[in-house]
């Protein structure tokens, strides 16, 4: 099982370097065989892993080199499997090996189709890595490894000026997020003298210092988080990733990286556990991004900002399940979300493929009749996020709410809020796409057509997990066992017993009843949808000077990146350019001209001294030698 385990990251890395050395040469079809090739031989080894796990609920660990040893710190590089990191690995490789596929078809006119999947075998390496890595610093070394291949992969296309700032943008702000997981890093470090998650856990389980200590890790790891998760304040960067080409958007930015952060804190949940406070503010952290991101989604109409917003809205889902202790919960949304967010990207990308690039939803409608299949798809992958049973969405953001109204029925009913406005601002985006009448170009209508096969299997496969994949988690109350609560219930089994001795547990009636009224809320949140932009064909107005204040606010995004632009980039401009004009121009640079100058003179008088005539080195030779004397008479 250890040579196994290792070949999982390893065959994804082949594949990177196979394309990357020979990306000029290599056949567009070949390539995009070894790039999937690759991920579906970690699939299939992830497989047997997790039969491996789930047979003898054994974890273990695969030690491949003592890597760093000073005094008594030892940090091997080594991998470490568990119930979690198990299920990680089929959703990385699983999901990744359908989008894989699905890339061949919708870049084969691609000029970098080679370079693309070099990068795209490069990250899932990476992610590998992340939720392999058995202490802090190899998950750390993953953690960088995706946030370089989200940089390179959002401005995949770096011709266009706005995709290059798009791919700079992410990389600027998640170095700040990794500054706060580095500090985090180093504390554990000094405060357990491990990095190692055996020996930081099993130290912390019978931690007696300070909490304060422990409060200050919590946070700063929280931090990292918050940047690879996109969390307010660090998640402006996520909506703009859009740039990159669409199974980018639904790789990195739906069903892995941006899940990196909810993954790390649901591994380091005895450390969370002994900061409450760290708890509380993840909870209002996440709730606040869920419901401020489902109001900016409301607004656009781009039908992958759309998308990128309700990523960010789920997230923070995500982070408040983890929040108010329902770990597993956090894990459960974040593997359905992996499913219909995936599809819900793939789908957007088959509707862009057919209108030859175009990605505003006020130029489409109608499409149902021409794009069936896609629209098959979609409609799945929406009903999913909206929470409608029996979908995948509705077992597990109905677990995270119900933890809410355990933990504080004010939170219940924010979250609440959130889950409505998911299902409306996502059946906008279906009425107003696949309903209605075509509002495009004749152009498009005519050319319109569904996608090939190669990216039309890849999206049945989603459409089906999307449909299935809640299964994994049946709450009691519905006469299920919770198979994925068992099955993850040593990894969270100190953690939750401290949580859920402070938090009274729901009954089953009340379960019934929250659920019940959820799902009600729902489906009048979706008949006020239908109604607004199907029965009454309302699109939202092209002329920004129709709308009102606040529809202004909503559609630029509460103008945060305006807002940071004139608070934070502006003022470090203004910086950067005072040093570089004054200190680095005037001062660096000219004593570094002044050193050259000096030289320069110093060589033009030694020069003189060059005469060519011999008696003159005559005498120069026996005044030094006179001189050499003198010195070594004097002394003695």
């Amino acid at each position: 099982m250890n040579i196994i385990t290792a070949l999982i990251p390893l065959s994804p890395l082949l594949g990177f370097l196979s394309i990357g050395l020979y990306y000029k040469s290599m056949s567009p079809k070949f390539s995009g065989i070894i790039a999937s090739g690759a991920v579906l031989i970690s699939f299939i080894l992830s497989v047997l892993v997790f039969a491996e796990i789930w047979s003898t609920r054994t974890p273990f660990t695969v030690n491949l080199l003592n890597w760093i040893t000073y005094e008594n710190i030892q940090i091997p590089f080594e991998f470490y499997i568990d119930q979690l990191s198990a299920i990680m690995l089929l959703v990385v490789t699983g999901v990744g090996f359908l989008i894989h596929v699905y890339s061949i078809g919708y870049m084969h006119h691609d000029a970098g189709f080679n370079r693309f999947f070099a990068y795209m075998n490069l990250f899932v390496f990476s992610m590998l890595l992340l939720v392999m890595g058995a202490n802090y610093l190899v998950m750390f070394i993953g953690w960088e490894g995706v946030g370089l291949c989200s940089y390179l992969l959002i401005g995949f296309w770096f011709k266009t000026s706005e995709y290059n700032d798009a791919a700079k943008k992410a990389f600027i702000m998640n170095r700040i997020g990794d500054l706060g997981f580095l500090l985090g890093m180093f504390l554990i470090l000094q405060t357990f003298g491990s990095l190692s998650f055996a020996e930081v856990f099993s130290q912390a389980a019978n931690y007696t210092g300070s909490t304060g200590v422990i409060l200050a890790i919590t946070l700063l790891l929280f931090v990292g988080a918050m940047g690879k998760s996109a969390q307010i304040p660090l998640y402006t960067w996520l909506p703009d990733a859009m740039a990159g080409p669409t199974p980018v958007s639904a790789l990195i930015h739906a069903a892995t990286m941006v899940t990196a952060g909810v993954y790390m804190v649901a591994r380091s949940n005895i450390l969370y556990v002994l900061a409450p406070e760290s708890l509380m503010f993840i909870a209002v952290i996440g709730i606040a991004t869920a419901i401020f991101a489902a109001t900016i989604a409301i607004y656009q109409n781009d039908i992958k900002k759309v998308l990128a917003y309700s990523t960010v809205s789920q997230l923070g889902y995500m982070f408040l399940a983890l929040g108010v202790g329902a770990f597993t919960g956090a894990v459960f949304h974040l593997v359905t979300h992996a499913f219909f967010k995936a599809l819900l990207f793939l789908g957007a990308g088959s509707v862009i493929h057919a209108l030859h690039g175009e990605q505003d939803i006020r130029k489409m409608g109608g499409l149902k009749s021409k794009l069936k299949h896609t629209y098959l798809v979609f409609i799945i992958a929406t009903i999913a996020i909206s929470g409608l049973p029996p979908f995948s969405g509705f077992f597990s953001k109905d677990e995270i709410l119900a933890h809410a109204f355990a933990f504080s029925p004010v939170l219940w009913g924010i979250a609440l809020i959130g889950a409505l406005l998911t299902a409306f601002y996502m059946f906008r985006l279906v009425f107003l796409t696949f309903f209605s009448t075509f509002r495009g170009t004749e152009k498009q209508m005519k050319e319109m057509h569904e996608s090939p096969n190669v990216m039309m299997i890849p999206l049945m496969v989603l459409a089906i997990l999307s449909i299935v994949g809640g299964f994994i988690g049946i709450p009691e109350f519905m006469g299920g066992s919770h198979a994925l609560n068992a099955f993850l219930a040593p990894v969270f089994e100190a953690g939750t017993k401290i949580i859920h001795a402070e938090n009274h547990a729901l009954s089953h009636s009340a379960e019934w009843a929250l659920t019940g009224l959820t799902t009600l809320l729902v489906i009048v949140s979706i008949t006020f949808a239908w109604f607004r932009f199907v029965r009454s064909h309302k699109v939202p107005a092209s002329d920004s000077t129709k709308l009102n204040s606040l529809e202004k606010t909503l559609e630029n995004k509460y103008f945060i990146d305006e807002i940071y632009d004139a608070i934070f980039v502006k003022p470090m401009m203004k910086l950067s350019r005072f040093f570089h004009e004054w200190f680095d121009i005037k001062i660096i640079d000219r004593f570094v001209d002044e050193i050259g100058k000096g030289v320069m003179l110093a060589g033009d008088k030694i020069r003189l001294l060059q005469t060519g005539t011999t008696g003159f080195y005559l005498i120069a030779m026996v005044f030094s030698i006179i001189g050499i004397l003198w010195y070594f008479v004097l002394n003695q």
